[in-house]
């Protein structure tokens, strides 16, 4: 079979981190690189030795295998629909849409067009999630009673990244959602939130906080806690620990984790912690993409369809409610009240 012929839409810092990732991966050929600025896609398609167009548009007229989605989050939904139209598998980066009917929308169209659609939630690739997957599964650690997630920044984003990112928990703590349900298999059907903007201004300006903690029941009634902030001056930290009746295990903490034991003979903090999501998930981002283009050829099922993306975002959408209005909320109240059933 010929090597695939793959458009990336997008050249920011994600997009660039996937064309270097792309051009290195088994299977594919020719790259053909597009952004809403055309002489940043030049650029990078210089150094990736890529071809650039001269917008994303021209990519669904390119005679192209496949087209990887790594632009604004605004655009995803209506670049995923043409990639549905045009009968091409696409990979995007999350969030499918910035809110629950366009989400639905847009995995419509592509379930219409019976069109491969993965998404980008990376941890499911990661080689400490994917172990503690296994032990879980094979009942290593017994009945599961309580998961601890953690996801923390070392530094907030841009503040004009704030009004487009949906807020901590669709932004970040998405994440945490998806991964409990891949992990546990298991659905949630409770959530509890708070969350506080005591940082940034832009924070309270824009209706979102920088601090966040959801309690969220699964439906065999084990209790996660999931906690998540922009603030963590140690390091890039996420982490899951999971805890059995017969063991416990603990995802993300290794020699490069920004923790320090208050124990005197616990250790003390690294010499080097993660400075971010790119080093940390370096492996699981390469891992995906490698999966999609196999997804592509034919030869495995997408680890992450795009409905995926709709069922943690429920969650996301149930704990911004129950932030607001102070209440347990069921991810099936604003699945209802997006006409989602």
């Amino acid at each position: 079979m010929r090597d695939l012929r793959i458009a990336l839409l997008g050249a920011g810092r994600i997009g660039s981190f996937h064309a270097a990732t792309l051009a290195r991966t088994d299977g594919v050929g020719d790259i053909l690189i597009a952004d809403a600025d055309p002489p940043r896609a030049a650029a990078l398609a210089a150094r990736t030795g890529a071809k650039a167009l001269d917008s994303p548009e021209e990519a669904f007229e390119a005679g192209v295998d496949a087209v990887v989605i790594a632009t604004a989050t605004a655009s995803h939904a209506d670049l995923i629909t043409r990639a549905a139209r045009a009968g091409l598998p696409a990979f995007c980066e999350k969030p499918i849409a910035v809110d629950l009917p366009g989400t639905a929308r847009a995995l419509a169209e592509a379930e219409r067009a019976g069109t491969l659609l993965q998404i980008g939630f990376q941890r499911r690739f990661d080689a400490g999630y994917r172990a503690a997957r296994e032990a879980l599964r094979a009942g290593r650690l017994g009945r599961v009673h309580t998961i601890r997630a953690v996801t923390s920044d070392p530094a907030p984003p841009p503040a004009e990244f704030l009004p487009l990112s949906g807020g901590l928990f669709r932004d970040c703590m998405v994440h945490d959602f998806d991964t409990v349900r891949w992990l546990t298999g298991r659905e949630v059907t409770e959530v509890y939130a708070r969350g506080t903007d005591a940082g940034a201004p832009a924070f309270r300006e824009h209706g979102d906080v920088d601090t966040a903690c959801a309690l969220l029941t699964l439906d065999d009634g084990t209790l996660v806690s999931a906690t998540a902030t922009r603030y963590n001056g140690a390091g890039y930290d996420v982490r899951t620990e999971l805890c059995g009746d017969r063991d416990q295990w603990a995802v993300g903490l290794d020699a490069r984790t920004p923790l320090t034991s208050a124990e005197p003979t616990g250790p003390g903090g690294p010499e080097h912690p993660w400075p971010g999501f790119l080093e940390r998930f370096e492996s699981a981002y390469r891992a995906e993409l490698d999966a999609f283009a196999r997804a592509v050829r034919g030869a495995l099922d997408s680890p992450c369809p795009g409905r995926e993306g709709l069922n943690a975002l429920l969650i996301a959408e149930a704990c911004e409610l129950s932030r607001r209005e102070n209440r347990p909320v069921a991810p099936a109240e604003p699945a209802a009240a997006a006409g989602l059933g």
